[in-house]
């Protein structure tokens, strides 16, 4: 039960890093070589966002592969699919079709059955 909170929790963590990173990447002029390009990137709070997210969430992957057999870790990374199936609904108001609804339980059930 442990693994699985944790688990949750660091696709929790990756989901959100991805979404804050979809949205510097929204805000991010396109690319020149120019320093104004540059210190748009240095200024671009959801891109910070992003990035600390990411390495929150690898820190907590790095304790859940130390701790925990890789073969029960590893699959239960999926669940981050499910949290970003949610936040594509919610957040940026995406159509989710029913076939990917059933990928979802499908992903849902294998770590359910993996976290047993």
């Amino acid at each position: 039960m442990r693994l699985f909170l944790l688990a949750v929790l660091q696709s929790m963590l990756l989901c959100g890093s991805q979404t804050l990173l979809k949205f510097a990447l929204m805000r991010i002029p396109s690319f020149v070589w120019e320093w104004s390009f540059f210190s748009k990137l240095l200024t671009n709070w959801w891109l910070l966002g992003a990035g600390t997210g990411f390495a929150c969430s690898g820190v907590l992957w790095m304790y859940i592969l130390r701790h925990f057999p890789f073969s029960h870790a590893y699959p239960l990374v999926s669940m981050a699919y499910v949290f970003g199936m949610i936040v594509a609904m919610v957040v940026f108001h995406e159509t989710i079709h029913w076939n990917q609804w059933i990928g979802v339980l499908l992903i849902m059930g294998g770590c359910f059955m993996i976290a047993q």
